[in-house]
């Protein structure tokens, strides 16, 4: 690999730019091409046809990032993405374009299903661990898309306006927890950021990504994310992708006006063939140790940890063999797998219907299901097909939800209700059925107020990939005892969210609810809520107690504490720890999550649980020194099943140097 002063500039300029739509330059073999692929569910590898037209090649479909986070659990995350990581090594993929840790600032954006939560701690911790498994498989990955990404509609020029405190504590945490977990690359993001593109952004490609995050790899575009690649350049984008015949001419235009130094050229390919290094000397532990269908069982078995239980009145669930049971929904055969657009994966795995698998694990009569109307046939018809399938059996499973048209890149939800043929089916069978099991696969937050209150059972399937329905088998039949929990705020409805369905105007959204972002906002304002932040039921009890703080230094705890699971049945809980800091120099939510375990806790047993908080978890941004500062005095730690739901609490006190603190007021 040659270095970059042996390059000419005609070289070096023309590496800055990409060879196609998805490699790196390489002069006809002289140096190394790297081959970079959509994901983050599943490798969505495009080569051109004999017509010379890209077209996606079939591959896995996995549990979508939404999913991932629902499940609370690192070891989800990394496995997930080690089977994702051997696909990519079977398609030749270098770098994987994920994952995207951007904030759910509303439930209507359309990528919502591609991002991980709308608190960054949560994001972070996962993606750190998603890239942990890519790693470990010799594959290498791209966090995306920095920053400030957090609608669809107008995504191009609309330019995200916020102030700094929101920036460092909501928007840029997520990056700077993934960064720690050494990703070979970083993608800007499309939109302006206060007024300037982001990859034109020097302030956040150089201040803050390279100089405070201390990023050392790789910062490439958004595809067809840059409009002039000298001031690109300039400002700290290495590599503009794809190929874009203008680039060259722009750079070399600029490079002879002396617009651009041969100091910021050597520096961007300097990274460029630093990080072809670096994925080759990844790639040396490359290995496949499963074929194609062991990936998908064992994405199935993970799956089963990020499905949601919902609503569960009188323990309906888990079906219990005494029980008729019928499923309503063209969704049993043909489920809705994952969202659309650069994330969405091309799929050619047959699934097995949801009847047909509770046929096999249960000793149930389970008829034929209902042809939804939402294929085309005439919705009277289906109606009393479904009404009369309904009466007939004890428990009615209908199946709903958004498909990868209704969440996907490029522009965002109009509502967050389902569909009205969909609520009208689900009241239809709810007043015909002697019990109504409602199964939602969607990618971001729903608001069922319009029909909730008139079923038994509610589970958030969320986008569980290929083997969706053995996955919803296992939890519905109690094989699998549900343990996964929302990873955002599920609102009454769109009007009590804080963005409502606002855009902003044609050139600016100004995020003026700061660092009052999901739960944050809910909860600060008091305003109630479909289902909080952390939120989901277990087909178990658990009880919390014997809470003990264990002060290390001034600024670092373990939180030591007892959960007992008081069923007669297995179960994994999720317990989270939240910061309140009550009297503070500066404007703070009521409380913030700091910290989450997974634990599985047999049946009639208790576990100790230990968790470590660093001074990170008492910190703000301190606008004026442009960094992190803990104030002295008191917080409160609160351990929870939910942001609504605190189990138990302490107070703290922190008394730092005297010199490190502002004059009290």
């Amino acid at each position: 690999m040659p270095k970059a002063k042996e390059l000419t500039i005609e070289q070096k300029l023309k590496l800055l730019t990409g060879k196609n739509m998805w490699q790196t330059e390489d002069f006809e073999g002289d140096i190394d091409s790297i081959f970079m692929s959509d994901g983050p569910h599943g490798i969505r590898k495009m080569d051109k046809n004999p017509l010379g037209y890209y077209q996606n090649i079939p591959s896995n479909a996995y549990p979508n990032l939404v999913n991932i986070a629902n499940s609370w659990d690192v070891k989800v995350a990394m496995g997930i993405s080690e089977c994702i990581a051997e696909d990519a090594i079977e398609k030749n993929v270098d770098i994987v374009l994920g994952p995207g840790v951007n904030i759910k600032r509303t439930p209507l954006c359309g990528r919502n299903f591609e991002y991980f939560s709308e608190d960054p701690y949560l994001a972070g911790i996962m993606a750190k661990n998603y890239i942990a498994g890519l790693h470990r498989k010799g594959v290498s990955a791209c966090v995306k898309h920095f920053c400030a990404n957090n609608r669809e509609l107008g995504r191009y020029c609309t330019s995200s306006e916020l102030s700094e405190r929101a920036l460092h504590e909501i928007y840029l945490p997520a990056f700077e927890i993934a960064l720690s977990a050494n990703p070979e690359a970083v993608m800007s993001s499309y939109n302006p950021v206060n007024g300037v593109y982001a990859s034109e952004n020097k302030k956040l490609l150089i201040d803050v990504l390279r100089n405070q995050m201390k990023f050392n790899g790789l910062i490439i575009s958004d595809w067809m994310g840059v409009h002039n690649s000298y001031k690109a350049l300039k400002a700290g984008t290495d590599l503009r992708m794809p190929y874009d015949k203008r680039a060259f001419d722009e750079l070399k235009t600029a490079y002879d006006k002396k617009l651009i130094s041969n100091e910021e050229i050597n520096r961007a390919v300097s990274k460029i063939l630093y990080t072809i290094r670096k994925i080759r000397t990844l790639q040396k532990t490359r290995k496949i140790e499963r074929s194609t269908e062991d990936r998908l069982k064992a994405a199935t078995i993970l799956a089963k940890d990020t499905v949601v239980l919902l609503k569960n009145n009188d323990n309906l669930l888990p079906l219990k063999s005494a029980k008729s049971v019928c499923v309503i929904g063209e969704l049993n055969v043909h489920p809705h797998i994952g969202g659309g657009g650069a994330a969405e994966v091309l799929s050619n795995h047959s699934q097995t219907p949801l009847n047909t698998l509770l046929s096999e694990k249960l000793s149930v009569d389970v008829p034929c299901t209902h042809k939804n109307y939402l294929d085309g046939c005439n919705p009277s018809h289906a109606d009393r097909e479904a009404l009369l399938l309904a009466s007939q059996n004890d428990i009615s499973i209908v199946l709903v939800g958004n498909d990868h048209n209704t969440e996907t890149e490029g522009k965002d939800r109009e509502t967050i209700r389902l569909s009205t043929k969909e609520e009208t089916l689900i009241k239809g069978v709810a007043r015909t059925s002697t019990n109504t099991v409602v199964i939602i696969e969607a990618g971001s937050a729903i608001d069922m107020s319009n029909w909730i209150d008139d079923v038994e059972a509610v589970i958030f399937a969320g986008f569980l990939g290929d083997t969706c329905n053995e996955a919803l088998a296992d939890i519905l039949t109690g094989k699998v005892c549900p343990s996964g929990k929302l990873s955002e705020t599920f609102p009454l409805s769109l009007e009590q969210t804080y963005c409502k369905n606002n855009v902003g105007n044609d050139s600016v959204e100004v995020y003026d609810d700061g660092v009052l972002v999901g739960y944050r906002y809910y909860d600060t304002k008091k305003i109630p809520v479909l289902f909080p932040f952390g939120f989901g039921l277990s087909y178990a009890k658990f009880e919390y107690s014997d809470l003990r703080i264990e002060k290390i230094t001034e600024t670092d705890f373990n939180v030591k504490f007892t959960i007992t699971n008081t069923s007669d049945i297995d179960a994994k809980e999720i317990a989270q720890i939240y910061i309140k800091d009550p009297v503070c120099c500066v404007f703070k939510p009521e409380k913030e999550l700091k910290a989450f375990t997974k634990v599985l806790i047999p049946a009639k047993s208790s576990k100790e649980v230990c968790v470590s908080l660093d001074k990170t978890a008492f910190s703000h941004y301190d606008v004026i020194n442009d960094d992190k500062y803990i104030e002295n005095g008191e917080f409160i730690i609160m351990v929870g099943a939910n942001v609504n739901d605190i189990k138990l609490k302490q107070k703290i006190i922190i008394n730092l140097p005297d010199e490190t603190q502002y004059s009290a007021y």
